[in-house]
């Protein structure tokens, strides 16, 4: 007895330490925080939850020698931001959700009374000091892109967008029309909606969760469908050459889908970072996390992995250090950290590491710190959205009975809501650019930031040549992208020079001369350009471009070799696919170009079978399909459609439900047993008026088929237990949790070779098994 209370007891006060360890108010003075900024702690064990003003945050920051923070805009000029976005004159439209969590139930969280706001520095000192109500009533606004001088929302709950202007320079939007229109409701918390408007360099506009990206018209958004689905959460960001980079919060997944483009399909590998990249390391106690306690570190009570993974961004400005151009930069609210990631490619596959060993780019002791979004500003340096508030997770995740909501009274983190700051990192030595006044420039005049060292000049100057659509720049355009020196450029860059092939492609401008001579550039990105941009002559199955392309299968650049298979994917002759099919085979031991082909085949599958079965292996997809017509045919008539059962004439069922059997997901051996012997006596307390028949009398493949199909369809959708995190901290570096991994690793499908194995074992049975009788055998 007194053991079984000790357990618990233990538990109990360990619960109690580590919140007690996080919920002591600091002294009054380290509220205040005054301390210089390299003299930051290194660790704070006791945070105070008191809101810090702007200039006490910005003394919170701990950030790489000779790298310092300081403040563009806060409340009271804005509250609660979550996204923004410059125009070409560099006016930033700020997104604010003004109702988000503003109590720990989140009530009235769907009011429309949100806002956008622009913010203006008159006088060039790097500090917004005039800004004006953009658009009001607003549902909490998600996304942002300008375009020219029109403004594009998305709000949360619909998939609508809208196109805002003011047309009477007051700073305030009186013209809006419709951009594009579904009408009807987007499902999910606004956790779990979209995010993005990326204007990317291939002119595709992307967003995250959505299966869809578009193309910017004088009519509209353009939709085209992604078979495979979209990615990510919230945040979405590419690099100089148009690689996609996403984040799934949900998922505790910090970086994915940057392997290849989504059109093409979808292409993970697991060890495109390791289990120590998910690791993150806040320089304080962190008691607010939505995973409990096994998301904390024994040791310092301090939030142990990637739960809240956002806003991410490629840093491709001019007024840092040079060594930062080109990381991958991801906040994590609940850490109150920025990470910095290398990005390394090796033969074709990108993969990341942090920057530094068990430490951060940037962290705060501020506890309210959120950082929600990161971008590279017009002036080169990089910019933080960050949301200040004490809460951070929906309401889903913090009702009464919750671990977060205990946390959040005692802190009073409910409290601290109508904030937010949008921070600056600057270096010593290191004077931020001037600003862009593209608006009111020449299409001559825009072609030369074709070339800017800044990637946001290069985006919103190619930007705003496709959309004022001027072709009588077309010729210089042309002389850049075939690197030839000009009035607008001297000496173009690879850089310049791939901006202005995207800037022809925008323009339809783009021919085939143009293309074949990038096909030969010195730069492979430019090369890789010029076979994407040759899909529109691969899909007609041009033999003139795909005879060009013969040159490139044995390219020095694996991303050029992967973009040739991925390309010429989109032609059905025989010319191209012997082509990518030699590709393939002189680079057979490259896991980039291999991966890519099955990612291929896979999309194919999805736009034929449908996302859930197009996503298996051929092989797999055969049985499953195999499995379901016979299991709709025979097995249903007893276990029901659905697999819950089914009842005649509102008597008890005939046979026990599939759907809700631990049995299902569990060993497969005992399913094959029951297939081949049949099953009798009761189920789960249940007695059924027949028994499962023997089906030993079909051959081990029909058998395998059927046990594939139950095991997927009705594995996946509600046979998992729902996993109850154990008390008690996790211990750093223990990994994730044997329960999740086994939910993840759930291999749904029998092949006729484990039937084979388990009909030579029961050779010689005549019976049918009990449920007692094969948990005999297990044991």
């Amino acid at each position: 007895m007194k053991n079984k209370l000790w357990l618990p007891g233990l538990l109990s006060f360990s619960m109690l330490v580590v919140t007690c360890k996080v919920v002591q108010q600091a002294p009054p003075d380290s509220a205040k925080n005054t301390v210089a900024a390299d003299t930051v702690p290194a660790f704070v064990s006791n945070p105070s939850p008191v809101q810090l003003t702007p200039e006490q945050s910005l003394r919170a920051f701990r950030v790489p020698k000779g790298y310092h923070m300081e403040l563009v805009a806060s409340d009271p000029m804005i509250r609660e931001p979550v996204a923004i976005a410059w125009d070409g004159n560099a006016k930033m439209y700020v997104a604010e959700m003004d109702t988000y969590m503003q109590d720990a139930d989140g009530s009235g969280e769907h009011n429309p009374i949100s806002r956008v706001m622009l913010l203006e520095d008159t006088n060039n000192d790097g500090k917004m000091d005039k800004s004006s109500v953009f658009i009001d009533k607003l549902l909490l606004p998600r996304m942002l892109l300008c375009v020219d001088h029109e403004l594009l929302v998305n709000e949360t709950d619909t998939y609508d967008m809208y196109s805002y202007k003011d047309t009477n320079g007051d700073g305030v939007a009186d013209q809006k029309k419709s951009v594009y229109q579904i009408g009807k409701k987007a499902p999910g918390n606004l956790e779990h909606q979209r995010s993005g408007l990326d204007w990317n360099l291939d002119n595709w506009i992307y967003v995250t969760v959505d299966p869809v990206r578009f193309r910017y018209t004088k009519n509209g958004l353009k939709a085209d469908s992604l078979p495979s689905g979209s990615n990510g959460q919230w945040g979405l960001t590419h690099d100089n050459y148009g690689r996609l980079f996403f984040s799934r919060a949900g998922g505790e997944i910090p970086a994915s889908g940057f392997q290849i483009n989504p059109v093409y399909g979808g292409l993970e590998f697991p060890d495109q970072y390791s289990e120590e990249f998910n690791a993150v390391w806040p320089i304080m106690s962190t008691p607010d996390i939505q995973g409990g306690l096994n998301r904390l570190r024994l040791t310092d009570s301090t939030l142990n992995h990637f739960t809240a993974s956002n806003g991410q961004s490629i840093f491709r400005g001019d007024k840092l250090p040079a060594d930062l151009v080109g990381d991958y930069l991801i906040g994590e609210p609940v850490a109150r950290i920025i990470r910095r990631a290398k990005v390394i490619n090796t033969n074709g596959k990108l993969s990341l590491e942090n920057a530094y060993k068990q430490q951060e780019f940037i962290a705060s002791t501020d506890m309210n710190f959120r950082p929600v979004n990161t971008y590279t500003g017009p002036d080169g340096c990089l910019y933080i959205v960050d949301m200040n508030r004490g809460i951070i997770q929906e309401s889903q995740w913090t009702p009464k009975g919750s671990y977060l909501r205990p946390q959040i009274e005692r802190l009073g983190l409910d409290k601290n809501i109508q904030h937010g700051r949008i921070f600056r990192l600057v270096h010593d030595g290191m004077k931020p650019g001037p600003k862009p006044h593209m608006l009111d420039e020449s299409s001559a005049s825009l072609i030369t930031y074709l070339d800017h060292p800044n990637g946001w000049w290069r985006d919103n100057a190619q930007k705003q040549l496709v959309v004022l659509g001027d072709k009588s720049v077309v010729p210089v355009l042309k002389q850049m992208a075939l690197g030839q020196p000009g009035s607008s450029v001297k000496q173009p860059s690879a850089l310049g020079r791939l901006h202005a092939l995207w800037t022809l492609e925008g323009l339809e401008a783009i021919d085939k001369d143009i293309a074949f001579t990038a096909m030969k550039d010195a730069d492979p990105q430019v090369r890789r350009a010029a076979v994407l941009i040759s899909e529109r002559y691969i899909k007609q199955d041009d033999d003139q471009v795909i005879e060009a392309l013969q040159a490139l299968k044995t390219d020095s650049n694996y991303d050029v070799r992967t973009q040739l298979v991925l390309s010429l994917h989109a032609s059905k002759s025989a010319k191209a696919n012997a082509l990518a099919s030699e590709t393939i085979e002189q680079s057979a031991n490259n896991e980039m170009l291999v991966s890519a082909q099955k990612s291929l085949l896979k999309n194919d599958a999805v736009k034929t079978y449908g996302s859930r079965l197009g996503r298996l292996e051929p092989e797999d997809r055969k049985m499953v399909l195999a499995g379901a017509n016979t299991f709709k045919t025979l097995c249903a008539s007893c276990h029901g459609p659905e697999g819950k059962g089914l009842a005649v004439g509102g008597s008890s069922m005939v046979a026990p439900p599939l759907f809700a059997s631990k049995r299902v997901v569990g060993d497969k051996d005992v399913l094959i047993k029951i297939l081949l012997n049949g099953l009798s006596g009761p189920v789960d307390e249940k007695t059924y008026p027949d028994v499962m028949p023997s089906m030993s009398a079909n051959d081990d493949e029909w058998i395998a088929s059927v046990l594939s199909y139950i095991r997927y369809e009705f594995g996946y959708t509600g046979n998992f237990p729902p996993y109850t995190p154990p008390p008690g901290p996790r211990p750093a570096g223990s990994g994730v949790p044997p329960e999740i991994q086994k939910r993840r690793g759930f291999k749904p499908f029998v092949k006729a070779e484990d039937v084979k194995r388990i009909r030579e074992q029961t050779t010689g049975r005549n019976k049918a098994w009990t449920l007692a009788d094969l948990e005999k055998v297990g044991d």
